[in-house]
């Protein structure tokens, strides 16, 4: 048991023996930001005092006094009537322990019985994966991660809108692509694609059928460069998201969405929602949450791209998915409350479905913006990022910030091998660690009791040890993956002024090197598993 946890337990008891045990349920135990006012602190008795019309100092004084102090070197009361706990350094040392017991495992949260399934990058597959894409899988996968870590059954999943205008242009463009490099004069409409990419798919398919499709009726022809089109450029799409370190558990396709007149379906369900206006149907999501009415089928008959979206979200909801957490760009505010609306007409709570919003990238190098693709002339490729930066350093600076955060990517500083690199400054920590425990090479059995560790960085270093637990927690209840890299700069430099005050590795005292040790191994163990919840690779050597 962290300390938060056996803090709150204790003060838990504490209300009991005083009669109060219907406010169990408001105990809040936190850090203390500056450790002379401890390490722990808890403000219940302030939140009691309008209740029961006590001073809340007086409320403290009471709690103080019937809290079991086992683990606990001082109490004091702060302030208004914050009570804050200095702990004893043994309740910091159990945790190296449990860290060595447990492995990887030390942090994983209790099974929440909750199953969540969280959808992200589902790009459209009409051309590569770019920056804005980047940043979505970041985050949605680091997400997925810390979830799973937390104790939530996850399902990661990724759509692909295949049907419909956009679907049938991508045809059209590779087509007429295909039919330019065989000397045919083609114009592109402003609707097609112009992509480079477009222009590769044409040449695979020239190389796979010659000039065949020339002679091929055009709608034939049409539906054969779309189904090509999709599968070639779904393969890229993957294979970059295999190079980004993330994979899907499930891929669903708005075409298997659609069957069996799904659509149609839930149209006859939610007509008491809808009325026509102008020839279109409109559903009236503004009854619930949003702000205005929506637009579900066009007056030429056309579905809007919310209707399909609509059967999709009851799919998955369909599928026994407690919530549904969709991973999108910052350009999607509005479609939050009317997809929420339209799942509490089928009678689903508000909260079925989050959105992660995520904002816009910058990309830096030598001072300078980069905007566009030098080979392609467009938006920054996802592989080329990946080439320029290396996916460690994209990965941990894309969920650095929180997601509805602007931010700006120094391609100069994700390089540099300093301090001021976040990255390279966690991944050097663990490299120092497991260099130590490779020379020392098993020849001391490590003491995972470390009684003898008195020194103020091992303490330190215990102490944010045993802050993991709690930290994932709070990960996955705010949906924050930055928080994880915040906790990971705090613990690698915990880490380096731990190696650089305390000598390891000591011939004349063999006892203490065996504590040492047992630490450094505890330390490397969390450091490469906070690592992995975001992606990021724990190098063996820098």
């Amino acid at each position: 048991m962290n300390n938060e946890n056996l803090l709150k337990t204790k003060v838990e008891e504490a209300l009991i023996k005083l009669g109060f045990k219907e406010y169990i349920n408001l105990i809040e135990i936190s850090l203390t930001k500056d450790k002379k006012f401890g390490d722990y602190s808890c403000n219940i008795a302030m939140k009691l005092a309008s209740t029961l019309k006590d001073n809340p100092r007086k409320i403290a004084n009471s709690i103080i006094g019937a809290i079991d102090k086992t683990d606990i070197d001082k109490l004091e009361i702060a302030g208004p009537g914050f009570i804050n706990f200095f702990m004893s350094q043994d309740s910091f040392k159990k945790v190296v322990k449990e860290i060595l017991d447990k492995g990887s495992s030390y942090g994983n949260g209790v099974k929440k019985n909750k199953a969540i399934n969280i959808e992200f990058v589902s790009a459209n597959p009409t051309g590569y994966l770019h920056l804005g894409h980047a940043r979505g899988a970041a985050v949605g996968d680091s997400l997925a991660r810390i979830l799973s870590k937390a104790g939530y059954d996850v399902c990661r999943e990724y759509y692909v809108n295949d049907a419909g205008n956009q679907i049938n242009n991508l045809g059209i463009s590779v087509f007429l692509r295909y039919k330019e490099l065989f000397n045919e004069k083609i114009t592109l409409g402003d609707d097609m694609y112009h992509g480079q990419e477009i222009i590769e798919v044409a040449k695979i398919l020239k190389d796979k059928y010659e000039d065949s499709l020339l002679k091929e009726d055009e709608k034939t022809v049409l539906e054969l460069c779309k189904n090509e089109a999709k599968n070639i450029l779904l393969k890229q799409i993957f294979d970059d998201l295999d190079l980004f370190n993330v994979k899907f558990d499930v891929v669903s396709f708005e075409l298997d969405v659609r069957k069996n007149n799904a659509v149609e379906k839930e149209i006859e369900y939610l007509k008491d929602h809808i009325y026509k206006q102008d020839g279109a149907l409109v559903l009236k999501t503004s009854d619930y949450l949003d702000d205005k009415d929506r637009v579900i089928v066009k007056s030429n008959g056309d579905y809007t791209y919310f209707m399909p979206d609509i059967v999709y979200h009851l799919n998955k909801l369909g599928r026994g998915f407690d919530i549904l957490i969709d991973v999108l760009g910052a350009d999607h505010h509005g479609y939050i409350n009317r997809m929420k609306s339209v799942l509490m007409m089928h009678g689903y709570s508000k909260d079925a479905l989050e959105v992660q919003l995520i904002q816009m990238v910058r990309i830096f190098k030598d001072g300078e913006e980069i905007k566009l693709s030098k080979r392609t002339g467009q938006t920054i490729t996802l592989r080329e990022l990946c080439q320029e930066a290396g996916v460690d350093a994209i990965r941990y600076y894309f969920v650095n910030r929180s997601g509805g955060s602007h931010l700006d990517f120094d391609i100069n500083l994700a390089r540099e091998q300093s301090s001021s690199n976040p990255v390279f400054y966690a991944q050097y920590a663990y490299a120092r660690l497991n260099k130590v425990l490779k020379l020392d090479n098993n020849k001391h059995q490590l003491d995972s009791s470390v009684n003898n560790l008195n020194h103020i960085e091992e303490i330190e270093l215990m102490k944010l040890l045993l802050e993991y637990p709690g930290t994932i927690e709070n990960c996955a209840l705010l949906r924050e993956p930055y928080l994880m890299t915040n906790y990971i700069y705090k613990l690698a430099n915990s880490i380096h002024s731990f190696y650089s005050e305390c000598r390891i590795i000591l011939e004349d005292d063999e006892k203490l090197t065996s504590s040492r040790l047992a630490l450094a191994k505890a330390a490397s163990i969390v450091m490469k598993d906070a690592l992995n919840l975001i992606g990021v690779k724990a190098l063996e050597n820098m």
